[in-house]
């Protein structure tokens, strides 16, 4: 067991949030959760990341601060009040969470970033090691990332999630009832890249960098990124359902506004930085990742 025992966490009411609380008090920790109200337990730490304000007598002594919180990408059309909200919730939120980091100076400081950082990549691949992209979501990337770097001398890992899989939520939950009602098909040409991850080895990523002594940005990608052809065939075909239903690209634009550049677009984003440092993934093909998947759900 690692020497880590209490961890505070944003965002844990979330996909990977609510995940990741699960496996580390099944691994013996400690948790707490900061929650944005008066908190009514011990495993509760209140945090107001608008207001910047947040109970620093109840987060000293912790070993491990984990910052997942945000406004979901996918969630609503981006207006400019949601584009606004996506960038305000992650750049009030994380300066608050590392500015007390600082403060309290924890063994380490794992804050949430996406692999949106990259923008646009075609079909060239790239690492931890790339600079950014200029579109919307990279800026929100970078000044997410600028904030975290507010903790200091802590060590900081930033976790470039990439499309992250599991049936109870995110875009495969979306997706498999669209499947299995005969529906699903591929998005547009189907030709961009999808650099996706299965929750389980997000959670093991996640507790991988508490455990080790890495830094700086990781890709939480799996090592073998999928066209989006790839991907909805793989469902299909795990689903036993066929795939003939291929949605237009102006369709998601008006389904989606904003966001369907982010579902047509193609990021092909490598982990190097975990590869490197020993880390190893129980899910690194999408054809046994989605048979996994779709089995968990039968």
């Amino acid at each position: 067991m690692s020497p880590i025992q209490r961890i505070a966490v944003t965002g844990a009411s979330g996909l990977i949030g609510g995940a990741l609380v699960g496996h580390l008090k099944s691994e013996g920790h400690t948790v707490q959760r900061l929650v944005r109200r008066p908190a009514t337990s011990p495993d509760e730490i209140t945090w107001d990341p608008k207001n910047g304000t947040i109970d620093l007598a109840a987060l000293e002594g912790v070993d491990a601060v984990i910052h997942l919180a945000g406004a979901g990408v996918g969630d609503k059309r981006w207006t400019t009040r949601y584009r606004a909200e996506i960038l305000n919730s992650r750049l009030l939120g994380t300066t608050t969470i590392a500015n007390a980091v600082k403060h309290i100076q924890p063994k380490v400081f794992i804050s949430a970033s996406a692999m949106g950082w990259y923008g646009e990549t075609g079909n060239r691949a790239v690492t931890e090691a790339d600079r950014g992209g200029e579109d919307f979501l990279a800026v929100v990337c970078r000044e997410w990332e600028n904030a975290a770097d507010l903790a200091g001398e802590v060590r900081t890992v930033k976790l470039r999630t990439g499309l992250v899989l599991d049936p109870t939520g995110g875009a495969l939950g979306k997706m498999i009832p669209l499947f299995r009602f005969g529906v699903g098909g591929k998005l547009a040409s189907g030709k961009q890249w999808w650099s996706w991850i299965t929750l389980h080895d997000v959670i093991r990523a996640i507790t991988f960098a508490l455990e080790n002594p890495i830094a700086g940005p990781i890709n939480l990608t799996a090592p073998n990124p999928a066209t989006n052809q790839e991907f909805t065939s793989c469902l299909a075909r795990a689903m036993h359902r066929p795939a003939l239903f291929p949605v237009p690209g102006i369709a998601l634009k008006l389904a989606f506004g904003g966001f369907a550049s982010e579902m047509l677009g193609s990021k092909k984003v490598m982990p190097e930085a975990l590869l490197k440092a020993g880390f190893t993934f129980d899910y690194p093909h999408i054809g046994a990742a989605i048979s996994a998947l779709v089995d968990a759900t039968s």
